[in-house]
């Protein structure tokens, strides 16, 4: 492959081509940087958990070259002046490329029609404080019939969500989290949030897909759906909570090993398209409080890439699969301008993976802020060794992190018409 400018000129380029620099991959694999369109960076008004540096670390390791950062950060990017402060810390702080959504809330739909150049909307449909919160019908109508930009949601009703909490009012079992955020709360909400989409023609994407139940609405092939599911909601279920305890402690919640082999086989099947993180750090002080005091979230995004090399290895899927999912596909949703194949004419955002190394994770090596993961222990084999953004080196397991790169900022043409719309990717 000839690299030139950051840009990928030539995927089989000859012998004969001369190079500045050539990097010997003998024996391993070269993949699409990693898009992970679902983070939670805490950065601005969190960052005692993580911030867009530490963050960024955390991607660069893991092979992640771009992320698209959801707008519930202190204060909330529910404005595009909010959305330009936090692109500005990231210009200054990120490893890797960049994005941010704009938040939605039940009267800002004027602010959320200027916005353009952001990769989309995010709607809490639940699980939510403040005026993030939007569940009146009304404001949902608004929002999909009045504006252009791509749409995503967190789907958890919220008066089922309310009504099984005040069943379990004085609960202090952490597996009662799964009872209050339950199979119908998602599936509800999923039903309303598709139903609005399909009657307004919006494009909507359902995000983090936890129960199998949800799978039927997302089936039936319409131009205006895409989903993706969360490496928890694959890995774990209701059984670990013994064993993990709030570690896997999520908003939606962790479900049953049905929905575990029920999302994986909507993976395989088509009717999931991307897999995400939510990656959404907090310390372990903060997690090792009496539920309901623990606050839902897991730190995620450096080991997701190897959680599906191993997968890989051990036949359950297949290597262009997986680039499908973590970074082609999540690039066609949002319509990311030149990412997410190993094209000509793309940028060059590659991450080298060796599939014979193994590695064991642990809390203590972990580059997210929060230092730990819920795999603490677990040994994967296949794991990224180097990250290239734009051409550059930006972490390899012999130098480390290349301290003086900066990802930029994504570029987004939602005109393609997203995932359906741009069989051939996005290009440039």
């Amino acid at each position: 492959m000839l690299v030139e400018d950051g840009k990928i000129m030539d995927v089989d380029a000859g012998s004969h081509v001369q190079a500045d620099e050539v990097v010997d991959c003998s024996g391993r694999h070269l993949l699409p940087g990693v898009i992970d369109d679902q983070v939670h960076f805490r950065d601005p008004g969190l960052t005692h958990k993580e911030d867009l540096e530490t963050a960024s670390r955390a991607c660069a390791a893991g092979g992640v070259t771009s992320f698209l950062e959801m707008p519930n950060t202190k204060p909330p990017a529910i404005t595009l002046a909010g959305v330009r402060d936090k692109e500005a810390i990231a210009a200054k702080k990120s490893r890797v490329n960049y994005g941010f959504y704009i938040g939605a809330t039940p009267d800002n739909v004027a602010e959320l029609q200027q916005a353009t150049d952001v990769p989309g909307i995010k709607i809490f449909i639940g699980s939510s404080t403040g005026n993030l919160l939007v569940d009146e019908q009304a404001a949902l109508e608004r929002i999909f019939a009045e504006t252009d930009l791509p749409i995503c949601a967190h789907c958890e009703d919220e008066a089922t969500v309310r009504a099984n909490a005040e069943r379990l009012a004085g609960t202090t079992d952490i597996t009662d989290h799964s009872r209050i955020r339950d199979e119908n709360a998602a599936v509800i909400a999923t039903k309303r949030a598709t139903e609005l989409a399909r009657r307004h023609k919006h494009r909507f994407h359902v995000l983090h897909v936890s129960t199998a139940a949800e799978l039927p609405l997302l089936a039936d092939a319409s131009p205006y759906i895409t989903a993706e599911i969360c490496l928890h909601h694959v890995f774990f279920n209701v059984d670990d909570y013994p064993r993990l305890g709030s570690r896997i402690q999520m908003n939606p919640s962790i479900k049953t090993k049905a929905d575990n082999e029920g999302l994986w086989q909507g993976l395989l099947d088509g009717t999931i398209q991307v897999i995400a993180t939510d990656h959404a750090p907090h310390t372990l002080e903060e997690k090792s409080q009496p539920y309901p005091q623990s606050p839902s979230g897991l730190p995620a995004v450096e080991n997701s890439l190897a959680l599906m090399l191993d997968q890989a290895g051990e036949g359950r899927c297949t290597l262009n699969q997986v680039a499908s999912w973590m970074s082609d596909a999540p690039a066609r949703v949002w319509g990311m301008v030149g990412k997410g194949r190993i094209e000509a004419g793309y940028d060059a955002d590659l991450v080298v993976v060796d599939m014979n190394e193994k590695r064991t994770i642990r809390d203590a090596q972990q580059h997210t802020k929060s230092r730990w993961s819920p795999w603490d222990g677990e040994t994967l084999q296949g794991w990224p060794v180097a990250t290239y953004v734009h051409g550059h080196c930006v972490w390899n397991t012999i130098r480390g992190f290349d301290e003086s790169f900066r990802g930029t900022k994504l570029r987004f043409d939602h005109s393609r018409g997203g995932y359906w719309n741009t069989v051939d990717g996005i290009g440039t």
